[in-house]
């Protein structure tokens, strides 16, 4: 049965993390942005939505990373109780989860402009406009490292409660001596 209490601070930030990844996907993830002020004025003049584009509106690397570390913040938050899931490599998994998350995040932003045609980047190049990253991938970086911490530190206690067990869980049972 769930119980809230039993939930360490560390799968906590690991679900508050992830509820973040979840809000950043509806912020801003891309901005164009120009250095010329005639071309400046001409973005400021056009939809917001040509101008901005959220995760949802961009590349698979902008709104893959945000649903995994939510589905990963849930998974050790209800799983995490399990001393079983636990002793299995739930922490491991939970930290190959995050390593997945930032280096989709780190390929997003190298390839932040794919999410245009190769003709409309000539474009957006020829016109000295830029394709920049939004408050929404910053969010989503800041919400993977955090998860990234605090899987590390999950790993790290889980590791040390393998080595010191508590009486009643699986790995409480300790081998007999030869």
């Amino acid at each position: 049965m769930f119980s809230p209490a039993r939930v360490s601070w560390r799968e906590w930030l690991g679900l508050g993390a992830g509820l973040l990844g979840l809000g950043t996907l509806f912020l801003p993830w891309t901005r164009l942005r120009a250095t010329d002020p005639e071309v400046g004025a001409a973005l400021a003049e056009l939809p917001a939505d040509e101008v901005s584009r959220s995760a949802w509106d961009s590349t698979f690397f902008a709104w893959f990373p945000p649903l995994l570390l939510l589905l990963a913040g849930l998974a050790v938050t209800l799983a995490g109780q399990s001393a079983k899931a636990r002793v299995s490599g739930l922490p491991q998994l939970w930290l190959v989860a995050c390593a997945v998350a930032l280096v989709s995040l780190v390929l997003g932003w190298l390839i932040i402009d794919w999410q245009f045609g190769s003709e409309q980047r000539a474009l957006l190049r020829a016109g000295g406009v830029t394709v920049n990253a939004g408050i929404g991938r910053y969010l989503g970086l800041a919400a993977a490292l955090a998860s990234t911490v605090a899987a590390v530190l999950d790993v790290r206690a889980a590791r040390a409660e393998a080595r010191h067990p508590r009486k009643g869980t699986p790995g409480g049972r300790r081998r007999p001596v030869s």
